[in-house]
């Protein structure tokens, strides 16, 4: 069985159809899908997708690329909310991380000033959170490992995933020092993504972990389509061919990795 570790099963992409789409990746053999929020507009879609289906579960936090129509205020109704779900036992008992949350210095409008400096603002802020409330958080690192690195080791949390990992060698050593995993997903499956594919076979398989990201980053036979959590499998079987394994132990791995970067879900895992 797989887990999917990013998909933002919400997304309008989809047209209603999120918990046929979960339906279907559980039967091609995805047993879980983390479903990150990216503003605070969404928060509640996301935690009603984990009480529809049991196979969900969801990480609530404001993405860096949604932080330029984001208030202050949206933090501290963030805490609020963490605070108050960590001691609901039904709601509260699917929330495993804070994320989506980090920085991208891709996008050029991101990087002007003052922009950048309220992308590093939230940034921090959340990663207070997650520290104050003992969560490990989803990171978007996009362009932005070191600086990433940077605010870890000023404000340390538990850990977590670096999620659509494309850094390099040594900057990955130093997520997986600070207590993460790195995902990988549909990226990995061109031929032309060199580098994320020699990370994908030369890190040590107890730092990796598997993602759709959907509706985004779809793999090569997707491509340039929407992508969904179904796809997940084919992407974990293009990995064991490239590093040579058997697709169950790759699956078992990769959702031990998962479970020990987000510990909350294994109090549902296998789920029932």
């Amino acid at each position: 069985m797989w887990i999917d570790s990013h998909c933002h099963l919400d997304a309008s992409e989809f047209a209603g159809r999120s918990l046929i789409l979960a339906a279907e990746a559980a039967r091609m053999g995805v047993s879980a899908i983390v479903i990150p929020a990216v503003h605070r507009a969404n928060f509640v879609d996301v935690m009603q997708l984990s009480v529809q289906s049991n196979m969900c579960f969801y990480a609530l936090g404001i993405h860096p690329m949604f932080v330029a129509n984001s208030k202050i205020e949206d933090l501290d109704y963030l805490r609020g909310e963490i605070g108050r779900l960590l001691t609901n036992t039904e709601q509260g008992s699917r929330l495993v991380a804070i994320g989506e949350i980090g920085l991208d210095y891709f996008v050029p409008a991101l990087c002007e000033a003052p922009l950048r400096e309220k992308q590093e603002f939230f940034y921090a802020e959340q990663l207070k959170i997650a520290r104050d409330f003992g969560l490990p958080v989803l990171l978007h690192v996009r362009k932005s490992q070191d600086k990433i690195l940077k605010q870890l080791r000023r404000i340390s949390v538990i850990g977590g995933i670096a999620h659509a990992f494309n850094g390099s060698e040594q900057q990955a050593q130093q997520f997986v020092q600070a207590g993460f995993k790195l995902g990988f997903g549909g990226a990995m499956t061109f031929t032309r993504a060199l580098q994320i594919r020699r990370l994908a076979t030369s890190l040590p398989l107890s730092s990796i972990v598997l993602e759709t990201d959907a509706p985004d980053i779809a793999p090569r036979w997707c491509h340039p389509g929407i992508n969904s959590p179904g796809e997940l499998v084919q992407i974990g079987l293009e990995l064991a061919e490239m590093r040579g394994l058997e697709p169950k132990e790759l699956a078992q791995q990769t959702t031990l990795n998962v479970l020990s970067a987000l510990p909350r879900m294994a109090a549902h895992y296998p789920l029932r």
